[in-house]
């Protein structure tokens, strides 16, 4: 046993979710990423004297249906609070957020690792406005501050010290970016920010009970990185135990270029953040009907469309899996299965021919020119021994160029039908074993691989129209005739 196989990892992970509402959380202002810096701000936003903040409805809303996705208890009375620390992008001074009455508490996250099922246990799930934006890179002499940022609505998923492991820390953010879109409360893009991502680390001798300093980890703009920071620290901190050294409870930033990290700060505890109630905004009292109606509204959740894909349509759990990981993929797929009854080969479009083209040339679905229909006719015409498989790859490359024409027409067109004309196919057949008499000889004398090389040749001369079943049969028989 290596020294680093002597300690357990414990890992729990706070993920700022930024709500993709029009206007920030307590203010009209709009929330467009990307716009010129400061020109998304008000007196609210500013916390000038006198302004008075209201909560936008939307927010209230969308954090309630990721309770329901998070299996939480909704909390029908809901305080905010005011978090005070003081940074150049935080304008009042304070944060707007929750403290002892969060939105939601409990539920957890399902995640599948190494095919093990595991549900991470969730702390709570809370409101709260997003700080500013400094930018150390465009002057050398100065930080610049964009406030546009502030503002934005976020919920902080906050877990237990479930996780004990980096792909553990993959899968349960991996989990919640794919339920924030599902939800279409948030793009999930880590790399613009509208999701961040914070770990808590510690490690402890296996079979230990009681909690290490923890350490925690910022700046990760991805999910690998996330599972790479977590890989680093770790190893900091074991290596740290074994020279005899103390691991010290603060917060580092992951350097994503050389794979490192460096000290910010002492991590502080909740009391150094003097929470008390915010005195500007009325407690959020959630009734009833609300609750049943926000409910009723709830679009399919990826493990429900998973098992739906598996029992109704017989897909397996893999391609089912394929499918439900993103949203645009799953609803693509609803839309074929409306036109065409072969589940499984509308899987096998999706997982394979779409989403290599797509990956291609680096488009999504918005901008993806074939319509599902299309794709239920091109599988119906190899379903009907119409065309090739080879041929419907021809097809679809020419729907996806923008032919707005039929399957069956493109065939036509291209010469793709597939012919049964046993005369037609005798002649090709001829051809094709004059062209290669060693090769026939061969084939006599026991090589029957070289039936291939006789397929392949009578599909270039017929322009891939031949039907393999039918050519296949009547190839055989013209060469047991020879024989």
């Amino acid at each position: 046993m290596s020294n680093y196989d002597k300690y357990e990892i414990v890992i729990g992970l706070e993920v700022h979710t930024q709500l993709n509402t029009k206007t920030k959380i307590f203010a009209a202002d709009e929330t467009d990423f990307g716009a010129e810096p400061n020109s998304h701000i008000s007196p609210i936003t500013l916390g000038l004297p006198g302004v008075l903040p209201k909560l936008n409805n939307d927010v209230l809303e969308k954090a309630i249906k990721l309770g329901i996705a998070l299996n939480c208890t909704i909390n029908k009375e809901n305080h905010f609070a005011r978090k005070n620390y003081f940074y150049a992008d935080l304008p009042k001074g304070y944060q707007i957020s929750q403290d002892a009455l969060p939105i939601c508490v409990g539920g957890f996250v399902e995640i599948t690792v190494h095919d093990e099922v595991k549900k991470i246990a969730l702390t709570r799930i809370h409101m709260e406005e997003d700080a500013g934006k400094n930018n150390h890179e465009l002057d050398p002499d100065f930080s610049l501050i964009d406030l546009n940022r502030a503002g934005i609505p976020l919920l902080e998923i906050v877990s237990e010290p479930d996780i004990r492991s980096s792909d553990e820390a993959y899968a349960y953010v991996t989990e919640l970016r794919k339920l924030v879109r599902y939800l279409d409360i948030c793009d999930g893009n880590m790399e613009e920010g509208s999701m961040r991502c914070d770990a808590n680390v510690s490690v402890r001798l296996k079979g230990e009970t009681n909690y290490r300093n923890r350490v925690e980890v910022k700046n990760m703009n991805s999910i690998r990185n996330v599972k790479r920071a977590i890989d680093v620290e770790v190893k900091r901190q074991i290596d740290l135990y074994e020279a005899g050294e103390v691991v010290e409870q603060e917060t580092r930033s992951f350097n994503q270029a050389d794979g490192t990290s460096f000290s910010l700060r002492t991590k502080e505890n909740a009391h150094d953040y003097r929470y008390f109630p915010e005195p500007d905004l009325p407690p959020v009292v959630i009734l009833q009907e609300k609750l049943e109606a926000i409910k009723a509204s709830m679009p399919a959740l990826p493990n429900v469309l998973k098992q739906q894909f598996m029992s109704a349509y017989q897909l397996s759990a893999y391609d089912a899996q394929l499918i439900t990981d993103d949203k645009e993929i799953s609803n693509y797929y609803l839309q074929i299965i409306q036109h065409t009854t072969n589940y499984k080969a509308a899987a096998n479009w999706l997982n394979n021919e779409i989403k290599s083209y797509l990956k291609d040339i680096d488009i999504s679905f918005v901008d993806f020119a074939v319509k599902p229909n299309q794709i239920a006719q091109i599988i119906q015409l190899v379903d009907d021994n119409t065309v090739s498989s080879s041929g419907a790859k021809l097809i679809f490359k020419s729907m996806a160029e923008g032919n707005q024409h039929t399957a069956k027409e493109i065939a036509t067109a291209l010469q793709l039908v597939q012919t049964n004309n046993a005369d037609e196919l005798s002649n090709w057949i001829e051809q094709a074993l004059q062209k290669y008499p060693d090769k026939v000889k061969e084939y006599q004398n026991g090589k029957k691989g070289n039936l291939n090389l006789f397929i392949g040749e009578v599909m270039k001369l017929s322009r891939g129209s031949s039907d393999p079943k039918k050519l296949t049969a009547l190839l055989q028989e013209k060469l047991q005739e020879k024989s």
